[in-house]
């Protein structure tokens, strides 16, 4: 069972790219290579006009724990490729945080990575939990500063929708900011509305006092 603070982002697959390379004389090598995440803002969902941004930044990865990150299939059951026996690489650079995944070494890893190749999977996701972030009421953005832990690159079956297919973390997250902002949204209204009934009221009683002046 996932656990409830592990927050997931889907990648297109067109960042990533796909190839069998066949050498002579040896085993053809499976490679699936790309970016699960550069540094640029991108919008997460919307929600009653609001977009709800975020940004990932290079420092969140300095002292995340990816020692052994594991690359399957929806975030679950067999393992293609892991960190720690060199199959799965990642890479923080100017871009983006690259994966390399070699999936040559067993039948199983190659029968996926056909898969992958024949267009049956389009998104990939990178599942982590955060321990360092801060959001933007102005506008509407939650900076990534820090993760704790990386825990998979995953190849996944079903686009996403940005506005429900993200982790229980994420959404009650957001959840709380939504809620935080309706709520201020909710105060100024009220404030405006007891300001112009002030102001009103203040009008009205000039109007009676200069009616009374002048009889």
């Amino acid at each position: 069972m996932m656990k409830d603070d592990r927050e997931y982002r889907f990648i297109p697959m067109d960042r990533f790219e796909i190839r069998k390379a066949e050498e002579e004389g040896s085993e053809p090598s499976f490679f699936v290579e790309g970016y699960a995440t550069t540094w640029d803002e991108y919008v997460l969902f919307e929600e009653d006009g609001v977009q709800y941004k975020e940004q990932i930044l290079p420092e969140a990865f300095e002292d995340a724990d990816m020692t052994d990150v594991i690359f399957v299939k929806d975030h679950q059951g067999t393992v293609y490729a892991r960190t720690k026996n060199g199959t799965l690489t990642l890479t923080v650079d100017e871009h983006g945080l690259k994966v390399k995944a070699d999936m040559s070494k067993t039948s199983s890893a190659r029968e996926a990575f056909e898969e992958i190749a024949s267009g049956m999977y389009d998104q990939m996701s990178f599942a982590f939990t955060v321990n360092a972030d801060e959001y933007d009421q102005r506008t509407h953005k939650r900076t990534i500063k820090g993760l704790k832990k990386l825990y998979d690159t995953s190849f996944v079956g079903f686009p996403a929708n940005p506005g429900t297919d993200i982790s229980v973390s994420t959404r009650d997250y957001f959840n709380g900011v939504i809620e935080m902002e309706r709520a201020e949204r909710l105060l100024q209204e009220q404030k405006q509305r007891e300001l112009e009934l002030a102001k009103a009221e203040l009008i009205k009683r000039l109007g009676l006092q200069e009616e009374s002046n002048e009889s």
